[in-house]
């Protein structure tokens, strides 16, 4: 009688391959999850940065040159809500004004998601 040598695989070995599948998806799923939160956050940061911008520009955009001292309103921005603040400070030349926009999300108005400095020019007023 010959003896057959055994083919396939133990439970064993079945048993070990599956444990180390499944470490793999649960690790691929956690990437995955990260990734995604990661991406949400890079949107919000873009949106917060062009409200930064956007405020900026309405500065550049004036007839004269902004009074020193703090404002914060409210802008949309894709259909999000955020909040801005911005601080305007003079500068050695008073034809200058220094101005400093933070922008974080209406739900969470202590987590800054931008920040802006620009500089403005103009006529330094009388």
């Amino acid at each position: 009688m010959t003896r057959r040598t055994p083919r396939g695989f133990t439970l064993v070995e079945i048993l070990v391959a599956l444990a180390v599948v499944a470490v793999a998806l649960a690790a691929g799923m956690r990437a995955l999850a990260q990734s995604a939160d990661g991406a949400g956050t890079l949107k919000a940061r873009t949106l917060a940065m062009w409200v930064a911008q956007n405020r900026l520009a309405a500065a550049h955009l004036a007839e004269a040159l902004p009074s020193t001292g703090e404002r914060s309103g409210a802008a949309v921005q894709a259909n999000q809500a955020f909040v801005w603040r911005e601080k305007v400070g003079g500068t050695p030349n008073p034809a200058f004004r220094r101005i400093d926009i933070e922008v974080a999300a209406s739900d969470e108005p202590a987590y800054v998601l931008a920040r802006l400095t620009g500089y403005i020019a103009g006529t330094p007023p009388p």
